[in-house]
């Protein structure tokens, strides 16, 4: 058997289809056969397609499209990482500490040190970076937990909460999907232990952002707008750090909502969003959370590709300063960018601006679908772009 980068994604379907009929993939994908059989055919296939067969195969977007091999197929100092960085999560949560003998608890200042450190390499979009710093914090502030005096745990708590929801999404990206699921878990139910509303608010981002990435589009959409609703501020309650984990919540609810070509309930959630972001003036960054007037606009490109107006998304691109983005906001948007660039069939400048993202952060690319759906597509575009991009991602440059 060849390397799995080597097929085409239409044997790649195949294969993982397995014994199952293309009309049984059909019926369980809510697809036509019709776009079952050009997707094997290696016809041109959408991101919301993609999606679809991803879910109904219990599989993984950049594993159909040879990014990742079945069962994850990662470097080695990822796999490393997730490795401790599963060992850590599931010895915490079971009350699995090191000897405290060892060395004294680390106090709060240093805590608050390390979380800052932590948040800062995760937005920078190094996130196995990051992953190699939330194992040691975690179990950092597992021993602060422990040592805390009976009536003052709120703190501990909260961090605990902070620890998980970063094990978990650094888990979700890199498609350690149960690890994803626990952590988030974990965090759900120390941000409930601190009483902390907008920790609380945060983590219905955080599991739609995992449901989404498993292909679980209705039920990210529920526990968004659930999420929202549970914490929506009132207007006297002005706090930027509440407003901007309701604006995140909103925000992931229209990106849900246009994956599921629900353009009208979209639109009406970006609107809600942006009404936030106005009211908040300026984009607020809490304990790894974004959200403000450019984390919206740059999300309402993304909408918009995936609503299929491509010449909307390119309209937002170009009117708004991203420069309030992080790292890795700003990585996603230029792909969102590209993606509008190929619907739009401008091939050769679609793979200019993939390879300006992929060159920059390669390691970061490589865990990205859209990367591989604007390969697929792109098969007007110069052989040279195409041979560059594969290089980088890891991946065939055979498109047809």
């Amino acid at each position: 058997m060849g390397q799995w980068q080597d097929f085409t994604t239409g044997e790649r379907l195949k294969v993982l289809r397995g014994k199952m009929t293309q009309s049984g993939l059909a019926e369980r994908s809510g697809l036509s056969l019709h776009t079952v059989q050009k997707a094997e055919q290696n016809g041109n296939v959408s991101l919301p397609t993609l999606l679809r067969l991803a879910e109904a195969l219990h599989s993984d977007v950049a594993v159909i499209l040879g990014q990742q091999a079945p069962r994850r197929g990662m470097s080695p100092d990822d796999r490393a990482m997730l490795r401790e960085l599963s060992r850590t999560v599931h010895d915490t949560a079971a009350g699995v500490l090191h000897d405290p003998a060892e060395g004294a608890a680390p106090g709060p200042a240093d805590l608050a040190e390390a979380a800052a450190r932590m948040w800062r390499v995760y937005w920078r979009g190094a996130y196995t970076d990051a992953g190699v710093l939330v194992a040691p914090f975690l179990r950092s502030v597992a021993l602060f937990a422990q040592a805390t005096p009976a009536g003052q745990e709120a703190a501990a708590n909260a961090l605990l909460s902070d620890a998980y929801r970063a094990a978990g999404l650094i888990a979700n990206f890199l498609g350690a999907r149960d690890l994803a699921y626990a952590a988030i878990g974990h965090a759900i139910r120390y941000a409930e232990l601190a009483a902390d509303p907008v920790r609380v608010s945060m983590l219905g981002s955080a599991r739609a952002r995992v449901l989404l990435r498993d292909a679980r589009v209705e039920q990210a959409l529920r526990e968004a707008e659930a999420a929202a609703a549970r914490t929506e501020p009132t207007f006297s309650e002005q706090g930027s750090s509440l407003l901007a984990a309701y604006g995140k919540n909103i925000i992931f609810a229209a990106v849900a909502a246009s994956r599921l070509g629900d353009s009208a309930r979209a639109a009406d959630l970006l609107s809600q969003a942006h009404a936030v972001a106005a009211r908040l003036g300026r984009d607020v960054y809490t304990n790894g959370l974004q959200f403000g007037p450019s984390y919206a606009d740059a999300q309402a490109v993304g909408v918009n590709v995936s609503l299929g107006n491509a010449g909307r998304a390119l309209e937002i691109s170009r009117r708004f300063d991203p420069s309030g983005l992080t790292q890795a906001a700003h990585n996603r948007m230029l792909l969102d960018v590209a993606l509008a660039q190929c619907d739009a069939r401008q091939w050769d400048t679609s793979l200019d601006t993939l390879l300006e993202v992929c060159s920059s952060h390669p390691e970061w690319s490589r865990h990205q679908a859209i990367p591989g759906v604007i390969i697929q597509r792109a098969g007007h575009a110069s052989t040279s772009r195409i041979r560059k991009l594969s290089a980088i991602l890891g991946t065939s440059p055979t498109v047809r």
